[in-house]
C-alpha cells in the first residue's frame, strides 16, 4: 500500500507541476503571441512581442537617452522627450499601432475618430487593470472604477470640488505662496542676489497646499503623510522599469517591505485623522471645509439619506479617495508651475504684461476668487 500512496503523490505532484508550467508558458509566451495575432488580424501593426520584457529594455532605454540630452528647443512638444519609444512606434506602424509592456500589449490610437468612440463607448472600452498590482497603492479610488461604482463615488466626491468650497481655501493657497516668497526675498538680502532651484520649492508649495486642503487643521500630519506618498511612487516608479512576476509582491525583499510599512503609515494616519473627524462630529463639532471634511460630511449625507450604509463610501474607500487625491494633484500642478515659470523666463514681454494685470487688478492685496478669471493673460497660461 506504501508503494501506492507513493506512486499517486508521484503523478499528482507531476499533474500540478505540468498545470503551473503550462500556465507560466502561457502568461509568457503563449498567450502574448496569440494576442500579437488577434491585434495583426483588426488591423494594427506594432513591434513584435520578445519574451518576458516586451518593449520595456527599449523604452525605458530611450526614455534614458533622450532625458540625457539638453532642451535646446523650449516649447510645449515634449512628447518626444517624454515618450520617445512610443513616437518612434507611431512614425514606423502607423496611429494605429501596439507595443509590449512585458507580456502585455498597449494599443495605441492617434485617430480622432477612434478616439472619440472610445470615450463615448465607456461601458465597451474600460479602464484596463494594471499588470503590477503594486499600483494599486497609489493609484486607486475614483479613477479605477466603472459604471455603477463610479457613479456613487462621483456623486459623493462632487460637493468638494464645489465652486463655493474652492473658494473658502484661496487663503490657504495664498498664506502658502506668500510665506515661499518671503524665504525667496529674505535669501536675497542675506547674500546680495542668488540662483534658485524652484523645482524643488514648487514641490513643497504644491505638497503643502494639498496638505492644507485636504486636512486642514491636522496640516502637518497631512505633510507626513505625502512625504511617505511620495516616497512610495519613487519606489513603484523603480519597479515598473522591469517586468512584474505574478507573486513577486509577496517576497520579503526590501522594496516590498517598505512598500508595505509605507502603506500601513499611511493608512493608520488618514484613519486615525478620520476617526478624530467623527468623534468630533458626535459632539456637535462639525466635519469641516477641507477636503477629508466635506468628503466624510456628503457620505455622512448620502447614508443618512439613503438609509444605508450600502449607499455610502467605506472608511477603507474614504482613505483611498484621499490618496488619489494627493497623486493625482502634487506632481502635475508643481510641473505645470515650473514649465510656467521657465516659458515667462523665456519671453519677458509676457512676464511685464502679466505682472502689469495682476497689479492693476489687485494691487497689493490678497487676489479675490472672483476676480481671479478676470485676469485674460495670467488664465492664457492655464494649459492643463
Amino acid at each position: 500500500m506504501g508503494n501506492f500512496y507513493n506512486i499517486i503523490a508521484a503523478i499528482l505532484c507531476g499533474i500540478i507541476f505540468l498545470v503551473y508550467t503550462w500556465k507560466v508558458l502561457n502568461w509568457a509566451w503563449f498567450r502574448p503571441k496569440k494576442l500579437e495575432k488577434f491585434l495583426r488580424q483588426q488591423g494594427l501593426s506594432g513591434t513584435s512581442y520578445r519574451l518576458l520584457h516586451g518593449d520595456l529594455k527599449e523604452l525605458y532605454k530611450s526614455i534614458k537617452e533622450a532625458q540625457s540630452k539638453p532642451i535646446n528647443d523650449l516649447s510645449n512638444n515634449i512628447a518626444p522627450r517624454i515618450i520617445p519609444y512610443f513616437i518612434q512606434t507611431i512614425s514606423k506602424c502607423g496611429k494605429k499601432c501596439f507595443v509590449w509592456f512585458g507580456p502585455r500589449p498597449m494599443i495605441i490610437i492617434m485617430e480622432s475618430e477612434l478616439i472619440r468612440e472610445i470615450f463615448a463607448k465607456n461601458y465597451v472600452y474600460q479602464k484596463p487593470h494594471h499588470s503590477n498590482p503594486v499600483a494599486n497603492l497609489l493609484i486607486r479610488g475614483i479613477a479605477n472604477y466603472e459604471e455603477d461604482k463610479w457613479a456613487k463615488h462621483r456623486k459623493i466626491l462632487k460637493p468638494a470640488f464645489h465652486m463655493e468650497k474652492l473658494k473658502v481655501l484661496l487663503p490657504s493657497f495664498y498664506l502658502s505662496c506668500i510665506e515661499m516668497l518671503k524665504e525667496w526675498e529674505q535669501d536675497c538680502i542675506e547674500q546680495g542676489s542668488k540662483e534658485l532651484d524652484i523645482w524643488p520649492q514648487l514641490q513643497k508649495l504644491t505638497s503643502d497646499m494639498i496638505s492644507c486642503t485636504t486636512f486642514g487643521s491636522s496640516y502637518e500630519e497631512g505633510r507626513r503623510i505625502f512625504e511617505l506618498q511620495k516616497e512610495q511612487a519613487e519606489i513603484i516608479m523603480k519597479q515598473f522599469s522591469s517586468i512584474y512576476i505574478p507573486g513577486s509582491r509577496f517576497l520579503p525583499t526590501k522594496s516590498n517591505k517598505k512598500m508595505k510599512e509605507i502603506e500601513k503609515e499611511v493608512q493608520e494616519s488618514i484613519r486615525r485623522l478620520i476617526g478624530n473627524r467623527l468623534k468630533a462630529k458626535e459632539v456637535g463639532q462639525a466635519f469641516g471645509d477641507e477636503l477629508l471634511g466635506t468628503l466624510l460630511e456628503s457620505n455622512s449625507n448620502e447614508i443618512e439619506e439613503q438609509g444605508s450604509k450600502e449607499f455610502g463610501l467605506t472608511i477603507h474607500e474614504v482613505i483611498q479617495e484621499c490618496k488619489l487625491f494627493y497623486f493625482a494633484g502634487q506632481e502635475t500642478t508643481s510641473v505645470w508651475l515650473v514649465w510656467t515659470m521657465i516659458l515667462l523666463s523665456r519671453h519677458q514681454d509676457w512676464q511685464e504684461k502679466a505682472r502689469e494685470e495682476v497689479v492693476q487688478a489687485f494691487g497689493s492685496d490678497q487676489p479675490a476668487f472672483d476676480e481671479v478669471s478676470r485676469l485674460k493673460i495670467v488664465s492664457s497660461f492655464n494649459i492643463t
